[in-house]
This record gives C-alpha cells, structure tokens and sequence, in this order.
C-alpha cells in the first residue's frame, strides 16, 4: 500500500519541479482569484480580458529582452527608462517635427539598440557588474529624456516662437498602434507582442545566439573555453533587450498620445517578475519565452483583477515584490 503513495508523491514531486507546471499553476491561481473576486461579473466580460492583453503588451516586450539578457546570466534595469526616452523621442519627431514614420521608427528603433549595447559594452568588454552597467545607464537614460523634453510631456500642444502653443492632430501611426482589429476584440500593440514574442523564441529555440545564451548563463568560463564568443553574445542580448523597450515606448508613445519623460518607472520591476513568475532563474541557463509568457499572463491578470476591485497602487507594487520573492524561493527550494 506504501508504494503507491510513495510513487505517486514522487510524481508529484517531480511535476512541481517543473517550471512550465509551477507557471500554469500560479495563472490558474490568479485566474480562479479573478472568478471569487470577480467585481459584480466585470471578470467574466470579453472587454476585460482584451483590456487585460492590451495592457500587459508593453510590459511583456520589455519581458521578452529582460528574458534575453537573463537566460545569459545578466540583468537589465534600464529597460523603463529607455522606454520613456524612446517615447519622447518618438513624439517629438512624429508630433512636433512632423518627421515621416519611415524615417522616426528606424531611428527609434535604433536608439533603443544604442542604449542597450552600451549597457553591454559596460557588462562584457568593461566587466562592470550587470546591475551597476544597467543602474547607470537608467539613470543616464531617464535624465536624457527629461532633457531633450525639457522636463514636460511632448503632447500634441507645440508651442510657437512667440510662447503661445497651437494644437496639431495626433499622427496616424498613433492612431493604428492604438486602434483594435478584429471588430475591436484585438488591439493593434497585442498583435505587435505576439511577433515580437514568436521572433524572440525563434532565437532562442532555433538560432545558434541563443543556444550561445543559455551555455552563458550556466557556466560562462566554460562556454568561453568551447569557443563560445561571450562578450559579443552578452552585448547582442543587451542590445536586443534595448531594441524591444524602444518597441514598448512606441506602442506606449500610441497609447497614451504623447511622450511622458517619467514614463516607465518601475517597469523594469513588473518585467523581471514576469520572466522569473514564468519559472526563468535569475542566475541563468534556463528558461524560455513560453515560459515568460505564462508569466506575463500571470501578472498581466493580477493587474487587472486589482484594478476591477480598486485596489490602491501601492498595493499593487507590494504584491509584485513579494511575488518575486515567493517565485525565487521556489525556484531555489526546487534546486536544493
């Protein structure tokens, strides 16, 4: 009669240990607290959960980077404050310059690249630590937007040389970012997560970069000794990373219909849980992008649980750190 159970708890054992199981468990936790704290049935509506996707678009791009750069045993603190000065840089050139889309997306696209692989040329070529490489550069990042914005939102207000200001349209790329397809069931930035998802995963799953990666993160001294190009592979996953927050702070550009300086803040942290609620360690080696997207569905519907029964911000951001610490001890409690 003892082995049964002994087998059985063994199984058990084992499908706890496995990160994809522990991720789905903890959305289906959430997903049961949404249907108990349901807010008089606001949980069971479609526009909810739209909404829900939509908002936890931008949040998942910085995911997917932050996934990049800590499958390779890095972390990236600058991803909010590259969004906000991608954003402003995007609204200033679209809004105040009147600058073709052709020409403001592939600028935009790059100076969020830039940011990132300075943050990897501090990481690898340097040996600056990842968290002291990315502080500075957040820093530096934010203290640039609020610069070239003058400290104020770039909205469609522009002021005219004499010190009135005249209102121009919000451009038509604002407006498809923003819009919803699909007789309004599917936003336009869910789309634009779901291709910058798949493309990420095809890195890591199919491309020689990312197998790279992960022999980074578990052991970096040895992937250099089998050949591995560490600095270059450790400065791409950074520029990656730089390169889908400039992808947020346009969509979050779209979405709010200017450039906010302070934009972002705290991004960074609602990301990182995201990839370790997803079962990602922080010390590297493993992990995936499915894996982060069950945990940006995760957050993404606590969000918006919190948010139907009006539960204050501050709330909010505590919760998001103890769930942080509560999925690091699972992890380590796995391992040992």
């Amino acid at each position: 009669m003892s082995e049964p159970k002994t087998y059985s708890r063994l199984n058990a054992g084992r499908l706890w240990a496995n990160p994809a199981s522990r991720a789905l468990f903890a959305l289906l936790l959430v997903v049961l607290i949404g249907c108990i704290f349901n807010a008089d049935g606001a949980f069971f509506k479609l526009g909810t959960h739209r909404d829900a996707l939509r908002q936890s678009s931008v949040f998942g791009l910085l995911a997917c980077g932050m996934t990049l750069v800590i499958i390779g045993g890095g972390i990236d603190l600058a991803v909010g404050s590259v969004l906000a000065l991608v954003a402003v840089a995007f609204s200033l050139m679209s809004i105040h310059w009147g600058w073709s889309p052709w020409l403001c997306v592939p600028i935009c696209l790059c100076l969020g690249a830039a940011c990132g692989s300075a943050s990897g040329c501090l990481a690898s070529w340097w040996r600056i630590q990842p968290f002291i490489a990315t502080l500075a550069l957040m820093v530096f990042a934010r203290g640039l937007a609020k610069t070239i914005s003058g400290g104020m939102k770039v909205s469609t207000a522009v002021k005219n040389v004499d010190g009135t200001y005249r209102y121009v349209d919000v451009p038509a790329l604002f407006r498809f970012i923003d819009s919803r397809i699909l007789e309004g069931n599917l936003s336009v930035v869910t789309v634009i997560f779901v291709v910058c998802a798949l493309a990420t995963w095809i890195v890591l799953a199919r491309h020689r970069w990312g197998r790279h990666l992960y022999a980074i993160g578990g052991n970096e001294e040895a992937a250099r000794l089998s050949g591995v190009p560490v600095n270059f592979s450790k400065l791409s996953a950074y520029a990656a990373s730089g390169l889908l927050a400039a992808v947020a702070g346009l969509c979050q550009a779209a979405q709010e219909q200017q450039g906010d300086p302070e934009a972002g803040g705290g991004y960074e942290l609602t990301a990182i849980a995201m990839v370790v609620i997803g079962g990602t360690p922080l010390t590297g080696g493993r992990g995936g992008i499915g894996l982060t997207l069950l945990g940006v569905l995760t957050i993404g519907y606590l969000e918006k649980i919190l948010s139907i029964n009006a539960v204050p911000e501050a709330s909010r951001l505590m919760l998001t750190g103890a769930i942080i610490v509560m999925a690091v001890l699972a992890q380590r409690k796995r391992r040992s």
